[in-house]
């Protein structure tokens, strides 16, 4: 028996998609050392509550 995806369910597979293309993109221009640094510190961030505040020197 399947059922409908939700909407949220819709919108989580499409944030899946951008995150996947962008995490190509990354490696292709980066590597993967890179690609996960960033990713991981993208992570912390949004653990930290700081997306969104930019952080200067």
């Amino acid at each position: 028996m399947q059922t409908e995806p939700t909407p949220e369910d819709v919108s989580k597979d499409e944030f899946f998609e951008r995150l996947a293309k962008l995490s190509e993109e990354m490696v292709a221009k980066h590597g993967k050392d890179f690609s996960m640094g960033a990713l991981v510190l993208a992570a912390r961030w949004i653990a930290e509550n700081r997306v969104g505040q930019l952080k200067t020197n």
